[in-house]
């Protein structure tokens, strides 16, 4: 059994893991919705409602928390200045997982992953931030 166990471990090493997930909350912040596995996206799930509530609370501490997790200065500024006080009113739940169909090669079950406003979110990013900024 199973019971007190938190977290997935996917098959891979710790680093790996981390690293993957933390790649998986960059690419949603930045496009406002991703296509990924079930698990991966009830996983980073947490991950992204962190850094969001850490945009909420908007101090230096938070905004230094945040870029260990994000690693690009100005993806940080979108996050606190336009896409966290969109959430003021929001005592959680930023973002929605919705099964969509069966992967054709494994028969993974799929899933999107979003922001819940996930429309206004992804053009007011995709403006502010160019793949000059994401490579840096």
């Amino acid at each position: 059994m199973r019971h007190r166990i938190h977290g997935r471990k996917f098959g891979r090493e710790a680093d790996h893991r981390k690293a993957m997930l933390k790649n998986l909350v960059i690419s949603l912040l930045t496009h406002g919705r991703i296509e990924t596995t079930v698990a991966k996206a009830k996983e980073m799930r947490s991950l992204t409602e962190r850094v969001l509530t850490w945009g909420k609370k908007g101090t230096l501490h938070h905004r230094r928390l945040a870029f260990s997790i994000l690693h690009n200065h100005q993806l940080v500024k979108t996050v606190f200045d336009e896409i966290a006080p969109r959430y003021v009113n929001r005592p959680g739940g930023y973002t929605r997982v919705l099964k969509t169909r069966l992967r054709r090669g494994d028969c993974a079950p799929m899933a999107i992953i979003e922001l819940v406003e996930a429309d206004q979110v992804a053009t007011d990013v995709k403006d502010n931030i160019t793949t000059e900024d994401l490579n840096k």
